[in-house]
């Protein structure tokens, strides 16, 4: 069974097929480097990975994915590794990628929504990965994204039991925003940067774990050379 690195490593078993994780992150945090560790774990264990980078260009991932040991070209070609590029609408140039979104406006963003929705089999060996949800507010009025994804993406995953983690930045959005989210979510995880001390620390906790045991206590992380993080327990 494919697992989530990091978040499993501190839950009592397997998080349910379909789980919405809402992951909150300082902006300075390691929650980028995590989620590509989260990727390759989780297709080094069987499963398959949709990441959706709206931060970076899609290269940028399968170049980090690459230095983990794992052969993108292949993974792409068995369609067990898809990349879609939401960064090259975000600063207006045209996508060259198999999978892209052409527009971050929610109306274009639901017919898109849409045509993916048309999919109703079940696919709980697949999680989504969405880096940076937050990209979404310099498009559209917050209250019409928020909605947008509490009505379509979130509902759509649990149909087909796909799990998805969804990146927001901490302190930029309404506190309306923020609570809507986590009441959607199966889980919430904070990503932090601790700069209470003279060394600064890369933090993670669970804050909420709906469906799993977990442990809640902040855990430090640990970044290699590759750039792959795991948990200081």
């Amino acid at each position: 069974m494919p697992r989530i690195a990091l978040i499993e490593d501190l839950t009592d078993g397997p998080i349910p097929p379909g789980s919405a994780i809402l992951i909150e992150f300082d902006a300075a945090s390691q929650w980028l480097n995590s989620s590509v560790t989260i990727a390759a774990a989780w297709l080094r264990t069987g499963g398959s990975v949709s990441y959706v980078a709206f931060s970076r260009p899609p290269d940028q991932v399968r170049v980090q994915l690459r230095t983990l040991g794992l052969d993108t070209e292949e993974l792409e070609r068995t369609d067990r590794l898809w990349i879609t590029d939401a960064y090259s609408a975000s600063v207006g140039k045209k996508s060259s990628e198999r999978f892209a979104m052409e527009s971050l406006k929610v109306a274009d963003l639901s017919i898109y929504i849409g045509r993916e929705s048309m999919i109703d089999s079940p696919a709980p060996e697949f999680i989504i990965i969405a880096d940076n949800v937050s990209v979404l507010d310099r498009f559209n009025a917050e209250r019409n994204w928020v909605e947008l994804f509490l009505t379509r993406p979130i509902p759509m995953m649990k149909a087909r039991r796909i799990t998805s983690l969804n990146g927001v930045i901490k302190g930029i959005h309404s506190d309306w925003a923020y609570k809507q989210l986590e009441a959607a979510a199966d889980a919430i995880i904070d990503f932090n940067l601790d700069e209470s001390a003279e060394e600064t620390r890369d933090m993670m906790r669970i804050r909420n774990m709906q469906n799993a045991n977990c442990d809640r206590r902040w855990h430090q992380l640990r970044i290699n050379k590759s750039f792959e993080v795991t948990l200081d327990k």
